[in-house]
């Protein structure tokens, strides 16, 4: 995920990859808290290993502003937190894999991750919603996740293997939506729809891809940086915010709203950033 650090009049962007992992994310907000930057912007990969190097970065008085995922560290004192809806996004996932399936079907649940809240509140969300709104949607596998594709692919193929009859999976991350499109493509069940959270790209180019999850990351960028500017004015800020996510398909993609959502640049007109690229 990415790492964003406001210092002075520019911006410090850093985006480790998967192989990465936590290590280069923790090391990253170490580096920070040491460097005499003046804010974080942290969407984390795993909530345990770095409420450490988070707690480091508060006690050096930067403003830090947590996005997508909660850490187990209650906001304040710096602290702050713009938050995906996971809740909404559970239920948005719910109706869409029950309007595909006409109310009645057999689904997998793949990519839940214990590591990180927001996935196991959205795993929550999709439960309680089916089980209350969408009875005739059995749940016939709940898979934990991992960022490895190969494994994910793994769990896919023996999800399908053991269910025969299943009819849509909903990936709970990108890497298990990875893994799942390449598990359908070499059984052939390509009867099997998938519905995606957090995409690398919005792009329906397999067949098998029914929808996708999208986080509201534009907002969230733009808004954690006018938190960082407006803490380091002394201007009070809400501690945490919450931003819904929006359903994507084939037949919205190319709207407005979406077209927004996916701008990957985050400044604002009024704001005067610099940007430069990390290694």
């Amino acid at each position: 995920m990415a790492v964003a650090v406001a210092a002075g009049a520019h911006v410090y962007w850093n985006a480790p990859t998967r192989e990465d992992d936590i290590q280069g994310q923790i090391a990253m907000v170490e580096r920070v808290a040491s460097a005499g930057f003046q804010g974080l912007v942290l969407a984390p990969d795993h909530a345990l290993a770095l409420i450490s190097p988070v707690r480091k970065a508060i006690a050096h008085g930067i403003p830090t502003v947590i996005v997508g995922s909660a850490l187990a560290i209650p906001p304040g004192g710096g602290l702050f937190y713009l938050l995906n809806d996971e809740t909404k996004g559970g239920q948005l996932a719910a109706a869409r894999v029950a309007a595909i399936l006409h109310g009645r079907g057999r689904i997998a649940v793949l990519g839940i991750n214990p590591d990180i809240r927001g996935i196991m509140i959205r795993a929550r969300s999709l439960e309680e919603s089916l089980a209350t709104n969408y009875p005739g949607i059995q749940v016939v596998a709940n898979a934990i996740g991992s960022f490895n594709v190969p494994h994910e692919q793994q769990v896919a193929e023996e999800t399908l293997k053991e269910n025969g009859d299943l009819e849509a999976i909903i990936a709970l991350t990108s890497t298990a939506a990875h893994g799942a499109l390449s598990a359908i493509g070499s059984s052939g069940e390509h009867r099997v729809k998938v519905i995606v959270f957090d995409p690398d790209a919005i792009t329906f180019d397999n067949a098998n891809l029914d929808s996708f999850i999208l986080q509201d990351t534009r907002s969230m960028g733009g808004e954690a940086v006018r938190v960082i500017m407006a803490s380091l004015r002394g201007q009070s800020m809400p501690a945490t915010q919450q931003l819904e996510p929006l359903l994507v398909t084939r037949e919205n993609v190319s709207s407005p709203a979406v077209r927004r959502m996916t701008l990957m640049d985050w400044r604002t007109e009024s704001t005067r950033w610099k940007w430069s690229i990390g290694p």
